[in-house]
């Protein structure tokens, strides 16, 4: 696999023509959005002052700023549903060919709900499943597939009314191993023990009862971030090696986002909660910026490096 800094060079020279067009029109879709929103709202100000003058109920006055919102995120996705495109099309594409010339990108396909409810990483019900920036292909012969995702429950109040909650946004992968995973092991970020310290928070952690046994792990460090669930425990300790561990410690620490990972039958689910949709530009940050860069790559980086390390570990796994 080609290294950080290599696809940092490919994605400022080789891309670079390409970035500095859509960055010269990034910053003219920014002053029109900045131009129609300064009216919008003087607009929608003054619908709101007039109704609030006639004495308007509150539910029809939340009602009214509910969808002038909605309205406004329409036409945002439209102002910039052009530039989203020529993006993915000419930067990410490239860049997932690459890491690998077999990846095969979709911009508008995404993973598969039914991998995501097989993961056993979130137990809530999901009633809404979208997504987009689909990616498929083999890495040294090991089947891979990842997306961006929005997973949603749905709420209704005593008056019936309707509201979206949030499982999980971000960045989610599957790969397929032709070992077969005895158990089922799960690597969640350690909230418990962050929140109410080490003896209150492992006390809390062996309580999940929706999750299997809890597994320590010799790494202290990887302890701190994580917290490992497993119906196996000697499977476990083979599959988080210490490589792998310093790999996902890595990446937690530069990237500061909630990583989940499950192990399950012949695969491995992993889980990274942007809360956005990662490959979405920005319209308000500059393509050129280093952090920007650095976002897309480091994270398909990871994603990688994580089946090369698995795919080294078949040998061990061997042994159960």
């Amino acid at each position: 696999m080609k290294s950080i800094s290599k696809l940092t060079d490919f994605y400022y020279k080789t891309l670079y023509p390409s970035l500095k067009e859509l960055d010269e029109e990034r910053k003219k879709i920014k002053k029109r959005i900045i131009s129609i929103a300064f009216l919008y709202a003087i607009f929608v100000i003054f619908v709101l002052s007039s109704l609030f003058a006639s004495h308007i109920s509150l539910d029809i006055l939340i009602f009214v700023v509910a969808f002038s919102i909605a309205v406004g995120a329409f036409f945002y996705k439209y102002l910039i549903k052009d530039y989203t495109f020529d993006f993915k099309i000419k930067i990410i594409e490239p860049l997932i060919k690459e890491i690998d010339e077999n990846l095969r990108y979709s911009s508008t396909l995404h993973i598969p709900e039914r991998h995501f409810i097989r993961s056993e990483l979130f137990s809530e019900r999901v009633d809404r499943f979208s997504g987009n920036d689909y990616v498929r292909g083999r890495i040294d012969s090991i089947p891979i597939e990842f997306s961006d995702i929005h997973a949603e429950k749905k709420h209704k109040d005593s008056k019936g009314n309707t509201s979206w909650s949030t499982i999980f946004q971000g960045l989610f992968i599957v790969s397929e191993f032709n070992k077969n995973f005895n158990g089922t092991t799960i690597v969640l970020p350690d909230t418990a023990q962050k929140a109410f310290g080490d003896l209150v928070g492992n006390w809390l952690q062996s309580k999940n009862f929706t999750r299997g046994e809890l597994v320590k792990m010799d790494d202290v460090s990887f302890e701190k971030e994580f917290v490992v669930y497993s119906d196996d425990q000697i499977e476990a300790r083979y599959i988080l090696s210490p490589s792998l561990m310093q790999k996902l410690l890595n990446f937690k620490k530069r990237s500061k986002y909630p990583l989940f990972i499950s192990f399950k039958a012949n695969n491995i689910h992993m889980a990274i909660n942007y809360d956005k949709d990662l490959f979405e530009p920005s319209v308000f940050h500059s393509l050129l910026e280093y952090k920007v860069a650095m976002e897309y790559i480091e994270t398909l980086h990871l994603v990688i490096g994580i089946v090369e390390e698995l795919k080294l570990n078949e040998k061990l796994w061997s042994k159960l």
